[in-house]
């Protein structure tokens, strides 16, 4: 398929553009940073000539461009939004000038409010706007409301994924997966919260194979990509120091209050049949490859 990505230098961007060649199908794209080998084209999402630089055969669209980081966006609704949300909607109307059969929405888990260890979020869960005050969470709220609108007035077959929270090997920008992998590594004592805080991590190459499952998915639908199960901060931790082959001192500093966000993957198995498949140990071990 003929298939135009936003993000091309993204963490998610780049190991799913590698996963793709290795399938064969033609790619396009777009970064707001100059691309590192010169396959894609250097733009941001407001060019006014952005209909102009998809393809015109273009199958499915890719939207993975975003701030998407809450820090990035923290007190700064309006560069947030500006990308986020007015940046979608232009690539929208982009898209639509095309006969592009599925757009792909990478949204996030961090859309779900009041999340605990007990409540089970599922893509029909209520969410709260009140509740929220991540400006990053909000901006994927509300695109994802403009995107079933513009479904609902003809836009094409549109496919939302909410990502879970994503580690892999990369030099920068860690979830608490890699962070407490190289402290293991890098120091003597740790501090954390606590260790029983968990969430369904989910490697990057698990979030790849779900984009490539979502493929020629019909309708308006929105679907969770999350790890196997919760994986908490003490697993993490028990797991570097087995790899690293050292133990470490632990600390917690609320080690009664922990943070558990609870999302369910059971529509990504029965609708297009993901399950992530790579484990804590295996993840981990893939972060040996960072210097």
């Amino acid at each position: 398929m003929n298939i135009f990505i936003t993000g091309t230098e993204s963490f998610v961007g780049k190991r799913l553009i590698r996963a793709l060649d290795q399938l064969g199908h033609k790619l396009s794209g777009i970064d707001a940073a100059p691309s590192s080998d010169g396959r894609f084209l250097q733009s941001d999402l407001l060019n006014p000539k952005l209909n102009q630089l998809i393809p015109q055969n273009t199958d499915i669209v890719i939207h993975l461009a975003a701030l998407s980081r809450d820090p990035d966006c923290r007190n700064r609704a309006t560069e947030c939004f500006a990308t986020n949300v007015m940046g979608t909607l232009a690539l929208i109307d982009a898209v639509a000038t095309h006969q592009v059969q599925q757009f792909i929405f990478a949204s996030t888990e961090w859309v779900y409010d009041l999340c605990d260890a007990v409540s089970l979020k599922t893509e029909n869960s209520l969410i709260n706007i009140s509740n929220h005050t991540s400006e990053y969470a909000l901006s994927k709220l509300v695109s994802e409301n403009n995107l079933r609108q513009k479904y609902q007035h003809g836009f094409c077959d549109t496919t939302i994924l909410r990502f879970g929270i994503i580690y892999g090997p990369r030099p920068t920008n860690w979830s608490a997966v890699e962070s407490l992998f190289f402290q293991v590594r890098d120091q003597t004592e740790i501090k954390v919260g606590s260790l029983e805080t968990a969430r369904s991590f989910i490697h990057v190459d698990d979030i790849v194979a779900g984009i490539i499952a979502s493929f020629q998915t019909k309708g308006f639908e929105i679907i969770n990509l999350q790890g196997s199960k919760l994986i908490s901060l003490g697993e993490i931790i028990s797991l570097s120091e087995q790899i690293h082959d050292k133990t470490v001192q632990i600390s917690e500093t609320a080690p009664a209050a922990p943070n558990i966000r609870n999302v369910s993957n059971e529509k990504a198995t029965n609708l297009i049949g993901f399950r992530a498949q790579l484990d804590l140990e295996a993840g981990l071990r893939s972060l040996l490859t960072v210097n």
